[in-house]
């Protein structure tokens, strides 16, 4: 792909042409960072997290997040302590 030029709006904004998007896999709603690299930035994609995939499993009821915390680090020091994968 060769150099993509684009304008600055006014409000510091800049539209990301569809050829990059489409190449960086990039749609609406999606996060980039900007990466300081020398005198230039580096535009990286990043994934999803946690947070984005919340909702996205049916469960009945009120969750105790705080709950399902401590028991997810409990069994994840079992493991370890047993070397378990």
């Amino acid at each position: 792909m060769n150099s993509l030029i684009v304008r600055v709006g006014r409000r510091g904004q800049v539209t990301l042409p569809r050829a990059l998007r489409r190449r960086l896999r990039l749609q609406a709603g999606d996060r980039v960072a900007f990466i300081p690299f020398g005198d230039r930035f580096l535009l990286q994609p990043l994934g999803k997290t946690l947070l984005d995939l919340r909702g996205s499993v049916p469960v009945e009821g009120p969750q105790d997040f705080d709950e399902l915390r401590r028991q997810a680090i409990a069994a994840h020091a079992q493991r370890v302590e047993s070397n378990e994968p």
